[in-house]
């Protein structure tokens, strides 16, 4: 028997594996079918405009990695079986260390995921990127005016 909450989160962690690892497109990748709440004014972006707006907006340093690790924790899942949908509430923290950066928090927040089961595999069907609720030093990993 399939074991649906650990399909859902494995979802979540890969998100993580894949930013730090900064593949950018496999992430973007993952909201294929997705529709993204992001951005100052949270329009909706599908997969082409996560990656621009990742491309445009995450530091690769020279190792080929945002020199990051994204811990997601706290994942509160809902799961429709029978509808082959779900909702998970969770929590992210960002930590980072660079030549210029010991290692330190440089961000919380959280993501409110959706996700369904198409011919019996999860997928995200939308994620609000907007929730993000403390900041810290962002200068090694974030362009916030490209």
């Amino acid at each position: 028997m399939p074991n649906h909450a650990l399909e859902i989160t494995n979802l979540l962690y890969r998100y993580a594996e894949l930013m730090d690892s900064g593949d950018l497109p496999a992430v973007a990748a993952l909201f294929r079918h997705a529709r993204v709440k992001a951005g100052e004014q949270g329009e909706l972006l599908d997969e082409a405009g996560m990656l621009a707006l990742w491309d445009r907006h995450v530091r690769i340093h020279p190792c080929g990695t945002p020199r990051t690790k994204h811990v997601i924790t706290n994942p509160i899942l809902e799961i429709n079986e029978t509808a082959g949908r779900a909702t998970c509430r969770s929590y992210y923290t960002v930590l980072q260390a660079t030549d210029t950066l010991p290692l330190q928090v440089i961000g919380a927040g959280r993501y409110h995921d959706e996700f369904e089961r198409v011919l019996g595999v999860w997928r995200f069907s939308y994620r609000d990127y907007t929730l993000f609720d403390l900041q810290g030093d962002l200068r090694d990993h974030l362009n916030l005016w490209g």
